[in-house]
């Protein structure tokens, strides 16, 4: 299994969008190494779902239920898309501010490339932020 994180802004679609919705498909991604993370994906990967721009904060965590294949809002096959299905809400969402002064997450991708949508982060970085938006 491996582990990810992916960007959304709230207003165009939220956690609770994403709840309500049950699953959707990763689409709208135009950036070549955000595109190259979700052809990595696997089926039961975990994902960590960042609220961009306005919240900054990990609001629950997913799970990878379709891997790669072609964005259906484009006809330009350099791109795809991956399914995904909210698998729990955190109970206290974990802020950016919080994240950038855990000495155990200084190597994370969300600080390091903070630009980019769809991420890989590693089991430890993952297990910290989970466990931190579970009160643990």
């Amino acid at each position: 299994m491996k582990y990810w994180l992916v960007k959304s802004e709230p207003v165009k679609y939220s956690w609770d969008d994403f709840l309500k919705d049950g699953w959707t498909y990763w689409d709208g991604v135009r950036n070549y190494q955000a595109r190259n993370n979700l052809q990595s994906m696997k089926k039961g990967d975990a994902v960590l779902y960042y609220h961009s721009n306005e919240g900054l904060e990990v609001a629950g965590v997913a799970e990878v239920i379709k891997e790669a294949y072609q964005d259906p809002t484009t006809d330009d096959e350099r791109w795809v898309v991956v399914d995904l299905r909210p698998k729990e809400s955190l109970k206290y969402p974990v802020p950016l501010s919080a994240i950038k002064k855990d000495k155990r997450l200084n190597d994370i991708a969300l600080i390091k490339q903070s630009r980019l949508s769809v991420m890989p982060v590693t089991k430890k970085e993952f297990q910290t932020i989970s466990s931190t938006g579970r009160g643990k």
